[in-house]
């Protein structure tokens, strides 16, 4: 199959988003084409590393721009100021320039951390996105959002930056272990739910073919998750109005992340808190519980947790308290009208969200 190209269309921030089979290989072809450096800085992890850097290694040699990697270590502890912080000095020790480009080439959180070193790194260098796991695909790696976790602050330190262009290749999801592939379903099914009734009804109709890690209909879930946060972002680049839906699951989602201490992955916590928007909305008799039923019977087919793991409730509404979204100290919601669309609302009672989240344990 051609590659597909999805334009972010940003004004002078517009980029595309490159998809297809088998096309890390290209990477130093499609870079020189940009007219970016031919400097160039791999920020990775050590799994990802041993799998994929040689061959975007060799494509940049090909293409005669000089490399250098840098590794950080697995796991999302690793998205922090001191990751960052070595990172500055290891830039600043390889002599890179104002022009050096940084590729981010792992999942949500070498997407992230990179993503945040190369805003602010000499007031911000090129950045181009490699993602390799279904979440960083289908939606960190898209929009420019970059951030780092400091103590329990999940994302609260960051900025938007846009990448020059990112690179997603879907064979590289063939070997994603199972739960990594599982939670970035969730993502996926987010957007079916906020935006994209008919791509729902595919999911629904394609959960054997996904779960083989069918090439094609994993390129065709990519690009429509893809086509979706573009069309979003290009109206909301900075998160002021309509971009607030792509919240959707994630002010339960990073509560229960929190009060976890991060032991509950992103993936699954969104699946939860989806679960938890749509049984508040059908509690406030916004939505009809069939769409709710509908939500959680995919959720559960793919293997993503529909029930609160052992925390107190009393807890999780804290931190929901201290979430980014919240304004004038009441916390705002994405809740369901039904599959496909979705609005946002501070107006919901916390002893509502309180007794669904009881009854969710």
């Amino acid at each position: 199959m051609p590659t597909r190209k999805i334009e972010v269309r940003l004004g002078p921030n517009s980029y595309n988003i490159n998809i297809g089979s088998d096309i890390l290989g290209q990477t130093g072809k499609m870079l020189q084409a940009s007219g970016l450096s031919n400097k160039a800085v791999i920020v990775t992890n050590p799994t990802v590393r041993k799998l994929y850097s040689a061959r975007v290694q060799a494509s940049l040699s090909a293409s005669g721009i000089k490399e250098l990697t840098l590794e950080v270590p697995d796991g999302e502890q690793y998205k922090s100021l001191e990751s960052a912080g070595k990172l500055y000095q290891q830039l600043a020790e390889s002599g890179a320039e104002r022009s050096t480009m940084i590729l981010a080439l792992g999942g949500g959180v070498i997407g992230d951390l990179a993503g945040f070193v190369a805003a602010t790194y000499m007031r911000g260098i090129p950045l181009v996105q490699l993602p390799t796991t279904l979440l960083a695909q289908c939606d960190s790696s898209i929009g420019g959002k970059t951030a780092v976790n400091h103590g329990n602050l999940k994302n609260e330190i960051g900025a938007f930056y846009q990448p020059k262009m990112t690179i997603t290749d879907i064979s590289v999801l063939q070997t994603l272990p199972q739960a990594e592939l599982t939670g970035g379903l969730a993502e996926v099914i987010k957007y079916a739910v906020i935006w994209d009734e008919p791509f729902f009804t595919y999911l629904e109709t394609h959960l054997e073919e996904i779960e083989a890690l069918n090439g094609d209909v994993l390129e065709t879930i990519v690009a429509r998750s893809a086509h979706v946060k573009a069309e979003i972002v290009s109206c909301d680049e900075k998160d002021m109005g309509l971009r607030n839906i792509l919240n959707f699951g994630h002010t339960v989602g990073h509560a229960v992340e929190s009060v976890s201490n991060f032991q509950v992955t992103h993936g699954q916590a969104v699946s939860i808190g989806m679960v938890a928007a749509a049984k508040i909305a059908v509690a406030l008799d916004i939505m009809p519980a069939i769409h709710s039923t509908r939500l959680i019977k995919i959720l559960e087919k793919i293997g993503l947790n529909t029930t609160l793991p052992p925390a107190e409730v009393k807890d999780i509404m804290q931190k929901m308290r201290f979430d980014k979204k919240v304004t004038h100290g009441k916390i705002r919601l994405v809740l369901p009208r039904s599959i496909g669309q979705v609005f946002i609302t501070d107006d919901v009672d916390p002893g509502v969200v309180e007794k669904v989240l009881g009854e969710m344990k």
